[in-house]
């Protein structure tokens, strides 16, 4: 069973970001996956203390910075096999709950220092943005960068976004929805015939410095 947890950033339970969070879901159930949303909103999630550019050794999983809900909600992300992003557009970016969210996950991936991977390390991932203007493209583009710079996957079709004040009359809108929540578990099934984590950290620098050197050699 593909597990899919959809993190909603929204404040709305029946807001247009939460209506395609569950156009998304049922995508997700309609490849075979099992869905669980979680509305951050009903969560303390604290800003992040940056402990990590204080001693790369302080920032680890469970984050220690905080009594606060953030790693009862990410130890969901780590028991899953891929989640969905989802939040409203607040000038140009995502919710100001799931950026501290986002931020505080740097304590799962900087477990390549502890453990020698991330945590969120090949995970699949989809994203929606709701919101007004060229804002969903920014906010969409932060979310996709970040996850890709933590390890996670991204498969094709995984973006969905409307500037509408009813998502649901935007047909294009909830199609894309339903094919994030579809591909991210299609995603998973591929990723599983894989060889496991995607990241070499321990290749020796010297050996990947002598390939410049044995090129100018030539």
């Amino acid at each position: 069973m593909v597990k899919i947890v959809i993190v909603n950033g929204s404040p709305h339970e029946n807001g247009a970001t939460s209506k395609l969070a569950r156009v998304a879901a049922r995508g997700v159930e309609d490849a075979g996956g099992k869905v669980e949303e979680v509305r951050l909103y009903s969560y303390r999630i604290n800003p992040c203390m940056g402990c990590v550019s204080e001693d790369v050794k302080k920032c680890y999983f469970p984050c220690p910075a905080y009594n606060d809900d953030f790693n009862y909600v990410a130890k969901k992300l780590i028991d899953s096999d891929g989640f969905i992003l989802a939040t409203p557009v607040y000038w140009y970016a995502p919710s100001g709950v799931l950026k501290n969210f986002i931020d505080r996950l740097t304590s799962l991936e900087n477990m390549i220092f502890h453990v020698g991977r991330s945590l969120l390390d090949g995970k699949v991932a989809g994203f929606i943005a709701v919101g007004a203007d060229s804002g969903v493209m920014t906010a969409l583009s932060y979310m996709v960068i970040v996850m890709n710079s933590m390890g996670v996957l991204i498969p094709p079709w995984a973006i969905a976004y409307t500037h509408s004040v009813d998502p649901l009359e935007d047909e294009q809108a909830v199609r894309d929805a339903y094919n994030v929540g579809l591909n991210v578990v299609r995603a998973t099934l591929l990723a599983r015939r894989g060889s496991g984590v995607w990241y070499k950290p321990d290749v020796p620098i010297d050996y990947l410095r002598s390939v410049y050197i044995t090129q100018q050699a030539r």
